[in-house]
Order: structure tokens, then sequence, then C-alpha cells
């Protein structure tokens, strides 16, 4: 029999384990809408106090999670600044313009930007033509970045130059819990300096569903009221914030073995031919490479038909996520196959 597909396409992949169905089938439950899950109440306030922020808001998605602090932070008509190749950008389907009414900016490298060019970028409100800037929004760990930290010092500093300027900052923590492993930092240090922020159990976690928004009481009251008008309010969905408990209680620490298996996973493609791999940026759990012999697709195709699944991230760029449902063999396994494939390409 063929062995089974390495799925490396993304850590959103993953599958809840048994401990995590336990707590799933378990789960004390109630109607969210009149606050009265008690289960999503508990995920909200664990999730506030490790973050350092006065209330949460449980939401299906981390896109809906970022469409809401743009509605909530940010004026129609407004400039968002980001870095490069944002998620808020890239991956979102348009939402920042079609439903936050915004504008998009974005600066820097790979993810990456400094205070300098963020104050280089800003735009004034009363301009007679610019489109004023009204948020910033850092990414962290940056998924198109290949899953790098965003140094702390430097998101202080922006934070400040925007706070100067009264510009709200938002901190997209998709993977946060990644950048706070890697960097040796808690969570409430990295979202300190932002006015909101928010972070996907559905990622390196392990859940099936849901982000967490974060911010003070008032900015989450208003955020309730917009995922109502987006579709996103939910019932008994203390089902699913139970996945949610599950996983900050087992599923933090073992991040690193992911960050650990996409290290092993880049050691192996760096001396292969073909490829353009920068090793600096494998701090977390996000391989981005690109290809120089030709476009990437037929290299995605090969793979799969070997049993390898990656994901297309433009015309010449490769990424591979680890994650918990794959072993530290089958990534080297995965390496291995991806490396011979490029040899022969």
């Amino acid at each position: 029999m063929r062995d089974p597909m390495i799925d490396l396409r993304s850590d959103t992949v993953t599958r809840p384990t048994e401990g995590m169905r336990r707590a799933i089938a378990e789960a004390p439950v109630g109607d969210d809408q009149y606050g009265e899950d008690p289960s999503v109440s508990a995920l909200e306030a664990r999730l506030s106090e490790m973050a350092g922020k006065e209330a949460g808001l449980f939401v299906p998605s981390g896109t809906m999670a970022n469409q809401i602090a743009l509605r909530v932070l940010a004026r129609p008509g407004d400039e968002l600044i980001t870095g490069g190749e944002a998620h808020v950008l890239w991956h979102e389907a348009g939402a920042a313009a079609a439903i936050g009414s915004v504008q998009v900016t974005p600066i820097g490298t790979s993810g990456l930007f400094t205070a300098e060019q963020f104050i280089a970028a800003c735009k004034p409100r009363d301009h007679i033509v610019f489109a004023p800037t009204g948020l910033v929004v850092i990414e962290n760990t940056h998924n198109r970045g290949g899953g790098v930290v965003f140094p702390q010092e430097e998101a202080v500093a922006i934070c400040a130059a925007a706070q100067q300027r009264g510009i709200p900052a938002y901190l997209d923590g998709a993977r946060l819990f990644n950048a706070a492993l890697a960097s040796r930092t808690s969570v409430a240090t990295l979202a300190a300096p932002f006015r909101m922020a928010s972070v996907s159990l559905s990622k390196g976690l392990g859940c099936p569903v849901g982000s967490v928004l974060l911010g003070s009481k008032a900015d989450i009251a208003a955020a309730r009221r917009v995922r109502r008008i987006y579709g996103g309010a939910m019932r008994q969905s203390g089902m699913m914030a139970a996945a949610g408990l599950y996983a900050l209680d087992h599923h933090i620490e073992r991040l690193a073995e992911d960050h650990d298996n996409a290290a092993l996973f880049a050691d192996i493609l760096a001396a292969a031919p073909g490829i353009k791999l920068d090793r600096r940026t494998i701090q977390t759990n996000i391989v981005i490479f690109t290809t120089t012999r030709g476009p990437a697709a037929p290299i995605v195709e090969q793979a799969r038909e070997k049993g390898v699944l990656l994901s297309l991230f433009g015309s010449h760029m490769i990424r591979a996520t680890t994650h918990l449902d794959v072993s530290r063999s089958e990534c080297e396994r995965a390496a291995q196959i991806v490396r011979d494939i490029l040899a022969t390409a």
C-alpha cells in the first residue's frame, strides 16, 4: 500500500488529537449570543490574560479577526500600512477593500519594516489628496516572509511612532505562539505595544476552527457588534472553544518540535540545486524557497505524485509548513523527495 501523503501545505490541515476530541465532546456549552457559553467565556478570559489585554472575542477565523479589527480601528477610505506581502493584503480575498473600505500600502521587505519606513510612508489626516494613514498592522510571525519573527524592538518603535500620530496599531498574531516560543518572549510582551491583537487556534495549536481577537473592553464590545454584522456570531460554540482551551494546556510547548522539523527540512534542501533558500528566515515552522531552473508548479505536482503536498506560493515560490500531524521522519523523507525532484528538474 502507498504511504499516506505527507501534508506540508499548511499548519491549518491539522486534525484534533484524541484528547482534544474528548474535550470537545465534554465541553459545557450555552448560547454565546446571550453571553452564556461558559467554554467560550473561559477561552476569551484565558487568552486575554495571557496577552495582557482586557477582553477577548472568539471568532470563526483569522481573516474575520483581521477584518473586524480593521472595521473597529480604521475609517472608510483610510490607508492601512503593513509589511510587504502581508496576509491582510494577499490572503483575504480582497476583504480589506471589499468590506473594510481601506487601501493597503505595503512597505519594507519580507514582511519586516522599520519605524523610519513607517514614518516616511504616513499620510496626514487633513491632506486634500492622500488617503490618511489610519492603521498600522504588524504580522508576527510573517507567513510569506518565511515564518520570520518580527523584531520586538522595532515593533515597539513602530507602535510608539503610530501613537504619536494618533494611529492605532494592530497585531495580526495568527502564529503569535510560534513567535513567542522562538523569541523566548511572552505573548503579553509581544502584544503589549498594540491596541488590538489576534491569535489563531487553527494553525500550530491544532484546533479545528477559530481565532480570538484581543483588546480593551470598549474595543471588544465594538468588535462583538461587527462580528454580528459579518455573520460570525455563534451559538453553542463552546465545543470549539474547548478545543482552544485544550490546545493552550497541551500544544504550546510542542511547537518547538515544528520549528526543529522546519529547520531539518530547510537544511536538507539548502544544498539542493535549482533553489534559492534564505536559511536565516527559518525561525519557526515555515520554509519558503524559490525555484531557479523553471516554474514551481511542476515541482509541486511531482512532489504530490511522490506523496508530498506543498503549497504553490507564486510562479517560482513554494511553501512547506510543519505541524503536529507530521513527524520528524516524515519531514526528513519529504525534504529528500523534494531535493531529488529538484536535482532532476
